[in-house]
């Protein structure tokens, strides 16, 4: 039978991880994404590129079913929710929020996250530089291999994927989230993100949760 989701237990918390590139933390009723890059669409119209908006929209789509299905109060971005400045994909993202003021939403400010500090009031964002930690985690938009090791982080930025092998010298690049004593990498929530296939390709140690649209899977290495 297919699963969509996979129950994972962390410093003592219940994690619920998602084909539709989520986290949810039950306990304090979160959801966790990284990586949206809202406004990349239109980025990319500017410069003479024709993204059509529809592929943000289909990542608005699947985060209203995320929030349909675990009906979180929160949502926690861990880093470049945002591509670069305010665009016309900017605006549509301001409609979808109006839709869900009832949520808070906190973004920890990643490398791409360049908004002034008005517009994220505006967008009913609050903004965290750094780090936000809520025990036992330390959110953060990337992880490094120095960071406390009393400190369980939560981190994006990488876009994490894994690349299965098959047949034939056949092969499919999925994206997945990465885990290990000390840290859970997410991947990207957008879909129109590259794929990192490398960082932990020759790493021993981590679990890899790789993904579908209609499944999830989990490989230890």
């Amino acid at each position: 039978m297919l699963k969509s989701t996979i129950d994972i237990t962390c410093c003592g918390q219940s994690l619920i991880l998602s084909n539709k590139r989520v986290v949810y933390w039950p306990y304090k009723k979160t959801l966790i994404v990284s990586d949206m890059h809202l406004g990349k669409t239109a980025h990319f119209r500017k410069h003479g590129i024709q993204i059509p908006s529809s592929v943000l929209l289909e990542d608005l789509q699947r985060l209203d079913d995320a929030i349909d299905e675990f009906l979180p109060e929160r949502v926690l971005v861990v880093g470049d929710m945002f591509h670069h400045g305010y665009n016309s994909d900017i605006s549509i993202f301001k409609t979808w929020r109006t839709r869900h003021s009832s949520i808070d939403l906190v973004l920890v400010k990643g490398n791409h996250d360049r908004l002034k500090a008005a517009s994220y009031t505006n967008l009913g964002i609050v903004t965290v530089e750094n780090e936000f930690d809520e025990y036992p985690f330390s959110f953060v938009h990337q992880y490094s291999a120095d960071a406390d090791d009393n400190v369980f982080c939560v981190a994006g930025h990488i876009h994490p994927g894994v690349c299965i092998r098959g047949a034939a010298n056949q092969s499919l690049r999925l994206p997945c989230f990465v885990m290990d004593q000390k840290h859970l990498v997410l991947p990207a929530f957008s879909k129109f993100t590259g794929l990192d296939t490398q960082t932990y390709k020759t790493n021993k140690g981590f679990t890899f949760f790789y993904f579908t649209d209609k499944s999830i899977y989990r490989c230890e290495c």
